[in-house]
């Protein structure tokens, strides 16, 4: 039996580099928990997820925050340059 096969959509999101627990913080409006050995943890809607510095911090389509491995992110994402309509 062939297996059907999709395609992700291509959709538009907000992340930032998680550099500094300030940033993040600012960025998820305050969406997270206490800082614990340098990590943040991101109230998601699956539960809490633990990010990293080096981390990217993706804002979804309904405006959740959940954290990316770098090498995940630049598999995934690319830079949308401005005015471009895709």
């Amino acid at each position: 039996m062939d297996m059907p096969k999709y395609r992700k959509k291509p959709v538009e999101i907000e992340a930032i580099k998680f550099e500094t627990i300030g940033d993040v913080y600012d960025f998820t409006e305050g969406n997270m928990t206490q800082p614990l050995n340098g990590k943040v943890g991101l109230i998601t809607l699956e539960g809490t997820i633990w990010a990293s510095p080096g981390d990217f911090i993706i804002k979804g389509v309904k405006g959740e925050f959940y954290p990316c491995k770098p090498d995940i992110f630049a598999e995934t994402y690319e830079a949308v340059e401005e005015g471009d309509n895709q």
